[in-house]
């Protein structure tokens, strides 16, 4: 069976998230409002951020990153191609691994675009 890069890894780490989460709330409240302050909509919009998150993803070769932004900026309404230039703007920045993380980006994007396309949750 093939490995999923998108639902599968952000199912592989809730429950991780969870029990690190019962040991340092503080850090992660800290963090989530972080999240939320970044993402908030501004002179980028909400896509926008999304894709460059996801773009950093690739390029810090962070499956979970790229699961996690994929699935936001596909529901933010990012389209294949938009997603595709991003990952391509990695291989200028990050060479020859990001030409390995870009495709499984790529795979993990167009798995979450395909649940919003089908209006199918995935959580």
């Amino acid at each position: 069976m093939a490995h999923s890069h998108g639902k599968e890894v952000l199912d592989d780490l809730r429950p991780l998230h969870g029990e690190l989460r019962k040991q340092i709330p503080g850090a992660y409240e800290g963090f989530q409002a972080l999240h939320r302050a970044a993402f908030e909509a501004g002179a980028l919009d909400v896509k926008t951020k999304e894709l460059i998150a996801f773009a950093i993803g690739v390029i810090e070769q962070c499956d979970g990153c790229i699961a996690s932004h994929g699935q936001s900026a596909a529901r933010a309404g990012a389209s294949r191609i938009e997603a595709a230039e991003a990952i391509g703007v990695t291989f200028l920045m990050g060479g020859g691994p990001a030409t390995i993380y870009g495709p499984r980006a790529y795979a993990a994007f167009c798995e979450f675009k395909d649940a919003v396309e089908a209006k199918v949750p995935v959580s």
